[in-house]
């Protein structure tokens, strides 16, 4: 046999070689990918969806970064992780924007992936400092039923890794599936606040405090922060329905609590407790910062006049009753210190009813 035949047999061989190791690289990207479906597909929850989207997805696509930019143009679904406590601060790398105008000069073109080199102009909402800033990207649209809802957006610090002459199909497909994953956990997420949201006034209801009281005297167990509850009363509220009618007396239900809300975080926790009474959580606040919430909200209520939807004035007013938690022994019962702390603030109301309504009064 020649020297060049063997030669050729060597280079042959060495192809081959390359050929085969490329086929079990792609195997193994394959069964990653696979079992990313399969992990985005079974996700119960929101948080299990977006775990598996910054977690898995960088590891099973050998990615540097990844973002996910939801549209939330009523913040709806940021008030909705917050009731549920899901705390964004978990989620760094999840941006949300008002509607398609904030993606700049991409709006309009995602109908279908892009990718390309990273510039900060075009790119930077979506990867915002810290996240680190990638060389080249890929930028996934959501899309459902004709409608962008977010943008799932990969990064890479390989500059040749996404460029515009590379098929789509794969990534297409991939934000198909992750579409409609993030769809419908948020409609769950959704049943979900409905079964824990008064429907009347919109905010939470007596469960969803009962529930969220529990958690947080377990927190303070553990950290150590204050917690603070007020117990609020509309004045009078039996007349006004008497002398406005029961559906006047709904609309002042809704602007009470509308008025309430509009003073508190978005950490605290507002729940209708039944008829008019209304319990405020507010976390991480003493007594003294609770007052002053009080404070402001009783003001609110009474200034200005409530404007019913027959054009009608009505001046109504709120009596508050404050308690900070000061009992946290890790031996007695959760459940024993919520009743009692819920008591505090009750009784701190009757005061306040007591004492000519339409101030606030904090418990001994």
């Amino acid at each position: 046999m020649s020297d060049e035949l063997i030669s050729e047999n060597q280079r042959l061989r060495i192809y081959l070689n390359e050929l085969l190791e490329q086929a079990r690289r792609n195997q193994q990207i394959l069964r990653h990918q696979h079992a990313l479906d399969l992990e985005v597909i079974g996700a119960g929850s929101f948080r299990e969806l977006v775990s598996s989207i910054f977690q898995t997805l960088p590891v099973s696509s050998r990615l540097d970064v990844v973002t996910l930019l939801l549209i939330d143009p009523a913040y709806d679904i940021r008030r909705i992780l917050a009731d549920l406590q899901i705390p964004l601060r978990d989620f760094p790398h999840l941006l949300f924007a008002q509607d398609e105008s904030e993606f700049g000069e991409l709006c309009g073109r995602l109908d279908r992936p892009l990718l390309e080199l990273y510039t900060e102009q075009r790119h930077g909402f979506l990867f915002p400092e810290p996240i680190p800033m990638p060389k080249s990207v890929a930028l996934m649209p959501l899309r459902r039923q004709g409608r962008l809802i977010g943008c799932l957006n990969l990064g890479s610090f390989d500059p040749t890794r996404f460029s515009p002459d590379m098929a789509t199909d794969f990534i297409e497909h991939r934000g198909s599936i992750v579409a409609i994953c993030l769809e419908n956990v948020l409609n769950h997420e959704r049943l979900k606040h409905i079964g824990l949201t008064d429907p009347l006034t919109g905010v939470n209801n007596r469960r969803y405090v009962e529930r969220r009281l529990l958690e947080e005297i377990g927190r303070t167990r553990r950290q150590g922060y204050a917690l603070s509850c007020m117990y609020i009363d509309i004045d009078h509220f039996k007349q006004i329905n008497d002398r406005v009618g029961h559906q006047a007396g709904d609309e002042v239900l809704r602007e009470v609590a509308a008025r309430i809300k509009a003073e508190l975080r978005m950490t605290d926790a507002l729940g209708r407790f039944g008829g008019e009474e209304f319990v405020v959580m507010l976390i991480d606040a003493d007594c003294k910062d609770a007052a002053s919430v009080a404070e402001r909200i009783r003001q609110s209520v009474a200034e200005p006049a409530l404007e019913l939807g027959s054009g009608e004035k009505l001046e109504v007013t709120v009596s508050i009753g404050v308690a900070m938690l000061n009992e946290t022994d890790g031996i007695e019962p959760v459940d024993a210190i919520a009743r009692r702390f819920i008591a505090r603030a009750d009784r701190a109301l009757y005061r306040a009813k007591k004492e000519g309504r339409n101030r606030v009064v904090a418990a001994d």
